[in-house]
């Protein structure tokens, strides 16, 4: 078995995604008895497995999310009773109310949600959202002095607020009452409000923990209007803003998230709210027959304008995805995150957020129709303004970082004349692409940087700001995202120490992309039926993904670039003598362009739809080098940057140390006659052994116990990906021997 022929190497020109593809282990008699039981299919079954469901009962949640029976908000958020009493008061006396908002789309729509509640229930508001270019993230005491000159007695922030202790401090000194509703990550030292509403402050089993800005907002809202016995007539508007902005902000699609969103998308393309109807007009997502002289003269005015930005904007849509229509019946994740949530935040990057919160808050259908034509002009300007900063980037990257990234574990990327309001949508490119967490920043002057961080599952983006609090300005964020500023100074010292931060969480197989793979299709079993079937997991968004699935050796008999650098292909398999087809698209993937005649594909599943028919496609996530020779093949050499170890020749053999799943491991390639072998040994001494392209390994003790074993298992094939990753990263600089023993 050990002395078969090895596969020919990976030519340079082949060259593919560079990520790591860790499989769910499938549990048929598991995900068979959940199916019983909740009376959907094996699949659907197994994929809720995945997901961590593992009862009826939660099933049952998740699949019907309005059988969730849901506490008070007003037993879950301590300062919530206290907040509607100090926002009664303020409306009962006509006290001035400010709320002070966010230049992205959680903030903006948050802004325009206590706005028109507030202004329904009666309520003296007004609001005032920071610079992103001069005042940088959240309330500041310039805003406060502002505030107090003009005679308000009530300050309301929304999606900001958690982190700023002066600012909030500064107004309470001058007498202010102060709300902060924000669901940013909680710093050791609150700010001295009257109140505080932040989902980071209740249980972490509680069903409202997973909400964003908005989220918080439309409790705050909710709770009000009960208490005023004023509910009635607000509460869709506020859910259409709601959904917007939770959607946009990338928000967890669990507990409530998961329950309001389900009902907001179907609200949406009926909503009466005259901002929400210009953007899906504008963004292409359907066409409304309209009435009325005032309305129909707006769009005849505008016509024009929205074919010219349609086919200026054309295949690549808002955030480099090809436009489609969507059932008028319910929208999809998707439609927000691609096509209405982009219009809404180029503004905030690049713009004046005053046109969203207008374009939110009118209820005039020409006005509405000017603001979303400004969206979508400012839409295509930053498009354009990312592209031209990702190449830059790249190029710098590529030029001084890219080989000590395996040491650095971060990538820290400042260069001047950048654009503060698209560096976030670049670090997050940049992650795609390096794999590794990304903080980018451009100099406000000449003594200050600020910028924007994305980081990696396995990496916490604000917990590395807080290691590195003695060095910043002013910082905030969560988990997968935050934003800084710092003394230009201290830029080497930062990038020492986010280093630092990184190389105590991060091992090197985590320095790729991961794609989480639900479960193995062939071509012939993706059809309309699986696609319904998926919909029982809708709405999919974050924790709550859309199901990956994965194709081994698929024919590439087709691409082509299509737009900038996307690639359009036609693929094919061959089952029982039957060829089956199916068309895919690659987003961005220019760079792969063409892709190998060959190759194993992981992808989700789409709908399209074109001249009055519906198909099923595929969107390409990965793709890695097929064996022709093996029809099932879990572990290939272009998968890992450490193919080329195969193929070369040691005076001694290659050694590394690993840890997979918090356990220590040995790892090497050895030469076992004329052919090299991998050999993993464990802390117990077991010891597995394989070849390049081979699916069958051996496991045991010593070569008298071994007993062979199928290593496109799911346990095995993470670890082996685990193993040779390790050992790229010492192959430049280490030729150590293997003990003996492995």
């Amino acid at each position: 078995m050990l002395n078969q022929a090895f596969p020919k190497p990976i030519t340079p020109e082949k060259r593919l995604p560079n990520q790591r593809w860790e499989f769910y282990p499938q549990q048929p008699e598991f995900a068979q008895n959940l199916a019983n039981v909740t009376n959907v299919s094996p699949i659907i079954s197994q994929l809720l497995i995945n997901r961590g469901i593992t009862t009826a009962e939660q099933a049952q949640a998740f699949l019907n999310p309005e059988s969730l029976v849901l506490p008070s908000p007003l037993e879950e958020f301590p300062d919530l009773a206290a907040s509607v009493e100090l926002l009664q008061q303020a409306i009962a006396s006509q006290a001035k109310i400010a709320i002070c908002g966010d230049y992205d789309a959680d903030g903006m729509t948050s802004t325009a949600l206590l706005l028109r509640s507030l202004r329904s229930l009666g309520a003296q508001v007004n609001y005032a959202i920071p610079s992103r270019m001069h005042d940088g993230y959240g309330i500041n005491k310039r805003i406060v002095e502002e505030f107090h000159s003009e005679g308000v007695e009530l300050i309301l922030t929304v999606d900001n607020g958690i982190s700023a202790y002066e600012p909030i401090a500064r107004a309470r000194e001058l007498g202010l009452n102060v709300i902060i509703t924000d669901h940013h990550d909680v710093p050791p030292k609150l700010p001295p409000a009257n109140a505080i509403l932040n989902p980071k402050l209740i249980a972490e089993s509680s069903p409202y923990r997973s909400v964003a800005g908005v989220g918080v907002a439309y409790i705050l809202a909710v709770s009000l209007g009960q208490q005023l016995g004023a509910i009635k007539g607000l509460v869709q508007p506020m859910l259409a803003l709601f959904t917007l902005g939770t959607i946009a902000d990338l928000a967890p699609l669990t507990g409530v998230n998961r329950r309001w969103v389900k009902r907001g998308l179907k609200h949406l393309p009926k909503s009466e709210l005259p901002g929400i109807k210009a953007l899906i007009q504008v963004a292409g997502l359907q066409v409304r027959e309209e009435t009325g002289s005032k309305e129909q003269g707006s769009r005849l005015a505008l016509s024009a304008v929205v074919s010219e930005a349609s086919r200026r904007v054309g295949e690549q849509g808002a955030g480099g995805k090809s436009p489609s229509v969507s059932s008028a019946k319910s929208l999809k994740p998707e439609d927000i995150g691609f096509r209405l949530g982009p219009r809404i935040n180029a503004i905030g990057r690049i713009g004046d957020p005053q046109t969203v919160i207008e374009l939110l808050t009118t209820d005039d259908m020409a006005i509405a129709l000017e603001r979303a034509m400004q969206c979508e002009l400012t839409n295509t300007s930053r498009q354009q303004m990312c592209a031209e900063i990702e190449q830059e980037a790249i190029a710098y990257v590529e030029a001084e970082f890219v080989s000590d990234l395996p040491k650095d574990r971060v990538l820290v990327v400042i260069q001047p004349n950048w654009h503060h309001g698209v560096i976030g949508i670049v670090a997050s490119r940049l992650v795609e692409r390096y794999g590794v967490p990304v903080f980018i920043g451009t100099y406000e002057d000449e003594g200050h940087i600020r910028g924007s961080a994305r980081g990696i599952p396995e990496f916490n983006v604000f917990d590395a700001l807080q290691y590195c609090h003695d060095l910043l300005g002013k910082f905030g964020g969560h988990k997968a995202a935050g934003g800084f500023s710092f003394p230009a100074e201290n830029l080497e010292i930062l990038r020492s120490r986010l280093s630092e931060f990184a190389n105590q969480c991060l091992e090197l197989q985590h320095l790729k992309p991961l794609l989480k793979i639900d479960a193995e299709a062939n071509l012939n079993q993706l059809n309309q039926q699986l696609f319904q079937q998926l919909n029982a997991l809708h709405p999919c968004g974050m924790e709550n993904p859309d199901p990956l699935f994965w194709t081994s050796g698929v024919q590439v008999i087709e691409q082509k670039i299509v737009g900038k650098d996307h690639i359009k292909l036609t693929l094919s398999q061959r089952i029982n003598d039957q060829q089956y087809k199916i068309k895919a698209i690659a987003w961005r993937w220019g760079d792969y362009f063409p892709l190998p005649p060959q190759v194993d594909i992981a992808y989700k599943l789409r709908e399209n739809h074109f001249n009055g028919n519906t198909t099923i496609e595929l969107e390409l996530l990965g793709a890695r080098l097929a064996n022709e020779d093996l029809s099932h093949q879990a572990i290939n050499s272009q998968q890992l940057p450490s193919s080329h170890l195969f193929n070369q020749s040691f005076a001694s053999p290659l050694k590394a140390n690993f840890q997979y799943q918090q356990r220590n491991y040995t790892c090497g390639i050895y030469q076992n006659g004329v052919l090299p072998e991998l050999r993993i040994k464990n802390p117990e001494g077991k010891v597995l052994v394989m070849q390049p392209g081979h699916t069958i390994g051996l496991l045991g003790k010593n070569r008298q116990d071994f007993q062979e074993i199928d290593i496109s298992q799911p346990q095995y094939d993470n670890i082996i990906q685990a193993a040779l990753q390790a050992l790229s990263a010492h192959f430049d600089y280490a030729q150590c021997p293997l003990s003996p023993e492995l």
